[in-house]
């Protein structure tokens, strides 16, 4: 009854083309944004926000620009964590050695570094897909992890590979509290999420998304599979780039290359399958899966007053995640979005059952 849209006319084409058509939808993000800019910071410990909300918000970047490649283009990637380390290093490498550069620009610029390196390594996908893709987009990350850690120049001469960065401020304010850093990342979310949102619903992720659902019929009807797939390839190493940027100098604060390894790689994959492939709404489901529901169940037995060993703890938790991981493949193999949007629907129905 709640979640009609009753009453709700569409009376031009830029009201039935917004990003949210129905009120009650509209109305439920202005909380959301609300209470992640407001409330959290004001009401939130610290602990809540180093352990879980700053990851949480920088893997849900990632996982979004691994998305428009794996779920809207349907290129699969397993070199994520090679593109989060090549942002990290480049912008560590031009916060380093350009006197006064800005933390802002710094990111940035080592997310077009993982832009060139993600189209280098998107170009065979011109000619090969599936799992011949997989591998060679698997070929960047021992490669990256190669690189970092021998050619000591990227890290500014350092011999283990481990930089660290300090002092770090946006317009004369530092960024050195929680709450500071779990501000500074939370924009960096909105705005890209915004930003793919808008791509996905033009012109450009109708291209992607037709690449990905047939290329051959993509390619007879006009769409140019080189320019769909270098894009989607450029669009998600951007994100994932500044995704790792942001991972190394707001969370980690000090790193090296094991910290991108190929671990993080199929995290940021598993991600994307659980929360939803070619959803915007999947990338921040399949983050909070990942990243918070390990810490819910390290905790069950301590909440629940149940004396339980650490090291059983530790292997029970990775029990009953994998199981939940495969439960939910079963039940909803697109993901929790879908179970989402299911749920949606039979609201906008709800108590009818027609």
């Amino acid at each position: 009854m709640f979640y009609r849209e009753n009453g709700q006319f569409k009376t031009s084409y830029a009201s039935d083309l917004q990003i949210f058509p129905i009120r009650q939808d509209r109305i439920a993000i202005a909380l959301l944004l609300a209470l992640a800019f407001v409330a959290v910071p004001l009401f939130a410990p610290e602990y809540l926000l180093r352990a879980i909300l700053i990851p949480f918000l920088i893997l849900s970047l990632a996982a979004l620009g691994l998305n428009v490649l794996v779920g809207y283009c349907g290129q699969i990637s397993l070199g994520t964590g090679a593109f989060m380390a090549v942002g990290a290093y480049a912008a560590y490498n031009f916060h380093a050695r350009i006197e006064g550069m800005p933390l802002v620009a710094s990111v940035l610029l080592g997310g077009a570094c993982a832009t060139a390196v993600g189209v280098l390594f998107g170009i065979p996908s011109l000619r090969i897909k599936g799992l011949y893709l997989a591998v060679a987009t698997l070929a960047a990350q021992f490669f990256t992890d190669w690189a970092f850690l021998r050619i000591r120049w990227f890290t500014n001469d350092s011999s283990s590979g481990s930089v660290s960065v300090a002092g770090l401020d946006v317009f004369g304010v530092p960024i050195v509290s929680p709450v500071q850093k779990y501000l500074f990342c939370l924009g960096f979310l909105a705005l890209f999420a915004l930003l793919a949102k808008n791509l996905v619903r033009g012109a450009i992720g109708r291209e992607w998304m037709a690449i990905r659902d047939m290329d051959v019929a993509a390619a007879v009807i006009g769409i140019r599979p080189v320019y769909a797939k270098l894009t989607a390839f450029a669009v998600s190493s951007f994100i994932v780039g500044v995704a790792g940027a942001l991972w190394g100098f707001i969370h980690l604060g000090s790193w090296e290359p094991a910290a991108f390894n190929i671990d993080r790689s199929f995290q940021l994959l598993f991600m994307v399958i659980i929360g939803g492939l070619g959803s915007i709404m999947g990338s921040f489901f399949g983050a909070a899966f990942i990243v918070v529901l390990p810490i819910v169940l390290d905790s069950l037995p301590q909440w629940a007053g149940i004396p339980v060993n650490t090291a059983l703890a530790a292997h029970l938790t990775y029990m009953v995640f994998g199981g939940l991981i495969v439960f939910f493949l079963i039940v909803e193999p697109h993901g929790i979005a879908r179970l989402w949007s299911t749920a949606k629907e039979k609201l906008r129905l709800w108590p009818f059952p027609h």
